[in-house]
């Protein structure tokens, strides 16, 4: 008897390797998007004066054998090069579901300059894809199927990604486009599987009262392959002291799910965790987990108080 995920596994087996190309589902949404930001936009990177060290772990359906997960790791810093500054930064993303098995490893820059008593950055990125399908672990009733490969298949291909951030004294927006040459990939000799160029808009403020430790921080992403799209909406209260910061909040997607968030910061290490749960499809109980964690480290590349800056980014 297979159990509810490999029954699932087996048909997306099925149709991604039939003759026809197919797209590549669009990328892993992680629920802490605002805290992941060079993973949907390359101009994100420098934006503040430290090293931004920020890793993520997603797992999939719950409750389901094989379901998967999500994992990212990233870093950038900023620099400056005359009067000019820059960022760098570098991430790695690893994308499981089932048998199926998504890799990008991304080399980010971003300019930045003033603008309109703001600041805006404009960012590209050289990604490295891999695409891979492990074949040898499939369950299959009849173990001679052409239509399904018997050994591990992968593929890897180069691609690009660009966006523009601009950021003002409480309030930011940011434009992207991800898998800007849309590649095809091939999967072994016979396979092949079509990756979308995948579009994101993100923005958010922070709302602080006069006097007042809490800060309230709205924001959203929207994201749109060609064929997909998928709107978040995010509400975060912050309590924030010189020593002491928490946080919680929701989100919302629009058929697809809720999410509850908590987090906040200890000795400098920023921890967060939300739970995703459908509203559609396999249930509540079926949901995403999430955990992130980020250290912010001072390197005093150029002098105290020329060109500061503050962040608008809140965890």
């Amino acid at each position: 008897m297979h159990s509810p995920s490999l029954s699932r596994l087996a048909l997306s087996l099925l149709a991604l390797l039939t003759s026809i190309p197919l797209h590549a589902q669009q990328d892993a949404a992680m629920s802490h998007y605002w805290q992941l930001e060079p993973q949907l936009n390359p101009a994100a990177v420098g934006r503040t004066p430290q090293l931004n060290i920020v890793g993520a772990v997603q797992t999939h359906a719950a409750g389901y054998t094989d379901a998967g997960s999500t994992m990212y790791a990233g870093a950038d810093m900023a620099f400056q090069i005359g009067r000019t500054r820059h960022g760098v930064g570098l991430n790695f993303m690893n994308d499981e579901f089932g048998l199926f098995s998504h890799k990008r490893f991304s080399l980010q820059y971003a300019y930045h300059l003033r603008l309109f008593g703001g600041t805006l950055s404009i960012g590209a990125a050289l990604d490295m894809l891999n695409e891979s399908v492990n074949g040898s672990k499939a369950d299959l009733e009849d173990a001679n199927d052409p239509a399904f490969p018997t050994s591990d298949i992968s593929g890897s291909k180069f691609d690009t990604s660009a966006g523009l951030y601009y950021a003002h004294k409480h309030w930011y927006a940011a434009l992207a486009t991800q898998h800007i040459t849309a590649p095809t990939v091939l999967l072994g000799e016979t396979n092949e599987t079509k990756v979308e160029r995948l579009y994101n808009f993100m923005a958010g403020c922070n709302i602080r009262p006069r006097h007042s430790f809490i800060t309230i921080a709205p924001s959203t992403l929207l994201r749109y392959d060609g064929t997909e799209f998928r709107a978040d909406v995010t509400a975060r209260v912050i309590y924030e002291t010189d020593r002491k910061c928490l946080y919680g909040g929701l989100g919302y997607s629009p058929r697809h799910s809720v999410t509850g968030f908590v987090g906040g910061k200890y000795h400098g290490i920023e921890l967060g965790y939300s739970y995703e749960a459908n509203t559609e499809g396999i249930g509540f109980g079926a949901g995403q987990h999430e955990v992130t964690i980020a250290y912010k480290l001072d390197l005093n590349l150029k002098k105290r108080g020329k060109n500061a800056h503050r962040s608008v980014r809140y965890l």
